[in-house]
């Protein structure tokens, strides 16, 4: 009988063609980050059973944009790029859950398979997209980390515009918003493969990271608009008043998770 190697598809022979290595994973990166106020009854309808809505500011939203470079233990991604950077722009609401707050992302695209795949490990809702943003340098027209610096932000999927946003900063701050501050309460979930079969997995997980470090953030303001698409919904986390907008430069590793309820005790 052969045996075949790899933490993820495909697996093979030598387990060189997994699409993502065993974690610990690393990441370096750029976070631009927008927070405001939506209607919490939207943010309620993304909540399955048993997570119920953040006691305070149950309507509050992080969207955030992500320019990473990220890698195994080895190091080996950040010498073949390609396999190393990539984009993302994610929307995050706060939940409870046994009396406990947390971080959940409701929406994320990303422009790389790699990403897809650890999203699907991580319960991640990850698809496909197009992100951009403006990137700071201390030499040329590129913005400086400085009071006025601007930023540009843009998310699309499926040849449609979903999301822009143009970031002013303004001055250092204490952190980096509060939406995305906590452990993360995701959802593992996988189809049975029998008609009917309902899930096959069906996991409530909370994970952070292993390790996080940071530089200094900075706050500002946002202009900030959210575009309808036939498959997409993140529109329905209309702006009803804009909080603050933020710049960061973080490193963070992610090594594993909890398992929080499992079967019928983590979806009602």
């Amino acid at each position: 009988m052969a045996t075949v190697r790899g933490y993820f598809h495909p697996k093979t022979a030598t387990g060189n063609s997994s699409l993502i290595p065993a974690p610990p994973w690393h990441y370096s990166g750029d976070l631009l980050t927008v927070e405001y106020r939506t209607d919490p009854a939207r943010v309620r309808e993304l909540l399955p059973e048993p997570l119920e809505p953040a006691e305070e500011d149950p309507g509050a939203v992080a969207l955030i944009w992500a320019d990473w470079q990220s890698c195994s233990d080895s190091r080996e991604e950040l010498l073949d790029p390609v396999r190393a950077q990539y984009k993302e722009a994610f929307a995050v609401v706060r939940c409870s859950y046994q009396g406990r707050t947390y971080s959940r992302c409701v929406y994320i695209w990303v422009d790389k398979d790699f990403a897809i795949a650890r999203g699907l490990h991580q319960g991640y809702p990850k698809k496909l997209g197009s992100i951009h943003q403006t990137r700071p340098h201390p030499y040329g027209p590129a913005p400086r980390i400085e009071s006025g610096a601007r930023f540009g932000a843009t998310l699309a999927c499926a040849d449609r515009r979903l999301a822009e946003a143009v970031i002013t900063l303004r001055e250092p701050a204490a952190g980096n918003g509060f939406v995305n501050g906590h452990p993360m309460a995701h959802h593992r979930w996988l189809p049975a493969i029998e008609k009917g079969g309902g899930l096959a997995l069906n996991e409530l997980i909370e994970t952070g990271a292993a390790s996080f470090e940071a530089g200094q953030p900075w706050v500002g303001d946002a202009e900030l608009e959210l575009f309808e698409a036939p498959t997409e919904e993140l529109s329905r986390l209309e702006i009803q008043e804009p909080i603050a907008a933020y710049y960061r430069q973080v490193g963070v590793v992610w090594d594993g998770g909890r398992l929080l309820a499992s079967g019928a005790d983590a979806t009602g």
